[in-house]
């Protein structure tokens, strides 16, 4: 459990050399960059064509929004944020028995230095993870600890899922393909992710998270403190953490079956010295066996197909490649026509 970041980093005062980022690609003076004004705050009590028409320019221009009324109780999304940072607070003993370096478990506590090593640097943060999809499966693997963690977290995933499918429903309608076109395999797994970034030292040396784009389908992330930032116009800008909102962000295979329409945005987490940061993000992934491909009434004569057939399973192989072997194209760049 001293492989945890929480447990060691309290008492450092500096940054060890393997969290230390090349200094091309460390935030610098940009981890406290200014908040981006064009991300969009989406009101989904709205009427219904007004908020397509937002989100649809919304995922043109940037690829991330923000919701608001959403139907997700302010109560519940206190409640399990809370448990998380319960959670990542208890004594080692008792994370000690859901700490896990494989990946494959249903639900595991783990850390950057062990499972996630990208240009021989390690990230700050600690994580856990859940397989959500079905919940009565699943749910039997999560913590007894805290009181009421099973209770509290599955009736969020729920939620969170309910207002996944209602967004993705609007995309449908935004491009014109049929209503539920993204339901069944394309959407069939869940995943749930805590993150835990415990204040650092030096903030301009490491990353929470590198740049990156989403393998899934969708993104939902609920964040409280300020650390997530997205790469616009050749810049990084900090994403603004709004009461009660979620961050909702096109992800690769959503940017793929558009055949382009919609843009996978470029992201990454900063930390800071101060305070320790939790996000929860929730992940809309379709089945390994799905076959994912530009909607065909999305190409034309005008508007030629951009990305060649796959199946899911083989793109998050090369995905897993290039973590390894960072050098060569993105994933979705590989997929390109």
């Amino acid at each position: 459990m001293s492989t945890l970041v929480s447990s060691w980093s309290k008492n450092v005062q500096s940054v060890p050399a393997n969290y230390v980022f090349p200094e091309d690609k460390r935030p610098g003076g940009d981890f406290a960059a200014p908040v981006c004004k064009d991300i969009p705050v989406i009101d989904l009590s709205l009427g219904r064509l007004n908020v397509i028409q937002q989100i649809m320019k919304a995922n043109q221009d940037s690829g991330m929004f923000q919701v608001i009324n959403h139907g997700v109780s302010e109560e519940l999304m206190h409640a399990t944020m809370n448990m998380f940072k319960e959670f990542f607070n208890m004594p080692a003993e008792d994370k000690a028995m859901y700490y896990s370096e494989d990946g494959t478990k249903g639900f595991r506590l783990y850390t950057s230095s062990l499972n996630y090593i990208k240009d021989g640097v390690n990230t700050w943060k600690d994580s856990v993870k859940h397989t959500c999809e079905p919940l009565e499966d699943n749910i039997q693997s999560w913590p007894e600890k805290p009181a009421r963690y099973r209770v509290v977290v599955g009736a969020y995933t729920v939620e969170v899922r309910k207002l996944s499918y209602r967004i993705l429903d609007l995309i449908c309608e935004g491009l014109g393909v049929a209503l539920g076109y993204f339901g069944d395999e394309l959407s069939k797994d869940q995943l749930l992710v805590a993150h835990h970034y415990p204040p650092c030292p030096d903030p301009s040396l490491v990353l929470g998270v590198g740049g990156h784009t989403d393998t899934t389908l969708i993104t939902l992330l609920q964040q409280d403190i300020y650390g997530l930032q997205i790469f616009k116009d050749e810049q990084w800008h900090g994403v603004e953490p709004l009461p009660h909102a979620f961050v909702v962000n096109i992800s690769d295979q959503l940017e793929i079956i558009s055949n382009g329409k919609l843009k996978s945005p470029r992201h990454r987490v900063v930390t800071n010295t101060s305070v320790a940061r939790t996000s929860l993000l929730t992940f809309i992934t379709p089945s390994l066996e799905s076959i994912i491909e530009p909607e065909k009434t999305l190409v034309s004569a005008s508007n030629s197909q951009m990305f060649k057939s796959f199946r899911f399973k083989e793109y998050l192989e090369i995905f897993a490649a290039n973590l390894r072997d960072p050098k060569g194209p993105s994933t979705l760049e590989a997929y390109k026509l």
